[in-house]
């Protein structure tokens, strides 16, 4: 399916780049280009897809005046709007992953008539600094396998030539994103050929981490949000832990929850026929099967 690239420039100027996939009147966002374009680009067999580097990020502008990142995730809020009103767009589908799960709810907050449906995969949770239990996170020897490597490997960054560094970063991170680590390599990530990816952990740490720290999303502000929001979350997430995503499917005015249950932070990668098809029928303006709307933060079973 032929795809269109083009700049689009947001309201203080930056370019953002972003390519757009199929011709269906039905619209949907798909932040972080790089990661999620080829998995995602079969969505467009029934829809327009518009991927989107974010700012700084990908093929965007490099931004050397740091004013125009301080805000966070709330400068990615606001560029998913300009987006919008560049492709002439009512209302518009929103699918986030990870820090993104929270900005796609954030724009239903700020532009609840402008947003149509909502999905969250493997989304960090709706408070920046709150601990799980481990019922409810995956902290287990990979995870602690991971962290421990990639402290060793920054001890010894000043060895690595960037392109090098960045490409053991990636080899030692990916299997923190998969059940088994076999399928790591299925990821593909290794965004290094691009130097905004390659420079972007101190725009996260700097301005996006802090961003979200600062987010209080009141029962009240949450109630404002209209549209439908399907969250799918593995439940196997070291990344994400599981208790985030049932946090937001509690929270949430209009929400259900898919529980992959052999998966992790990617769940798209070890079942994708039911992350897919489950998109596609939420799309479409059903619940998915196998949804649950989650009345306890506690699995059942368990003691709530």
């Amino acid at each position: 399916m032929e795809s269109n690239a083009e700049f689009i420039t947001a309201d203080d100027g930056v370019r953002l780049y972003v390519e757009t996939i199929g011709t269906g009147e039905d619209a949907v966002i798909i932040p972080n280009r790089v990661f999620m374009a080829e998995a995602f680009a079969r969505l467009a067999e029934h829809r327009t897809v518009i991927f989107s580097d974010p700012r700084n990020r990908g093929r965007s502008e490099t931004i050397t005046d740091h004013t125009r990142l301080a805000r966070g995730v709330h400068h990615d809020v606001d560029d998913f709007d300009a987006i919008r009103r560049h492709f002439g767009l009512h209302r518009v589908n929103l699918i986030g992953h990870s820090y993104m799960g929270v900005v796609v709810i954030l724009f239903a907050l700020k532009y609840p008539d402008l947003t149509n449906r909502v999905v969250q995969i493997g989304p960090m949770g709706p408070e920046y600094a709150k601990r799980y239990p481990p019922t409810l996170a995956n902290e287990d020897a990979t995870y602690t396998e991971v962290l421990t490597s990639l402290g060793e490997l920054q001890k010894r960054r000043a060895s690595y030539a960037a392109e090098a560094f960045c490409k053991e970063f990636w080899t030692v991170l990916r299997p923190l994103y998969v059940v088994d680590r076999k399928d790591a390599d299925r990821l593909g990530w290794e965004p290094c050929d691009l130097p905004n990816e390659m420079a972007f952990m101190k725009q996260f740490t700097q301005h996006v981490l802090p961003s979200m720290a600062q987010l209080q999303m009141t029962a009240d502000d949450l109630a404002k949000i209209r549209a439908p929001v399907l969250g799918i979350h593995g439940r196997s997430d070291r990344s994400s832990p599981y208790g985030a995503g049932r946090d937001w499917a509690l929270r949430l005015p209009n929400a259900r929850l898919l529980t992959v249950d052999d998966a992790a932070h990617v769940p798209w990668i070890e079942e994708p026929e039911i992350v897919f098809s489950a998109i596609e029928t939420f799309l479409g303006g059903q619940w998915p099967d196998g949804v649950e709307k989650v009345d306890s933060l506690a699995q059942a079973g368990e003691p709530a």
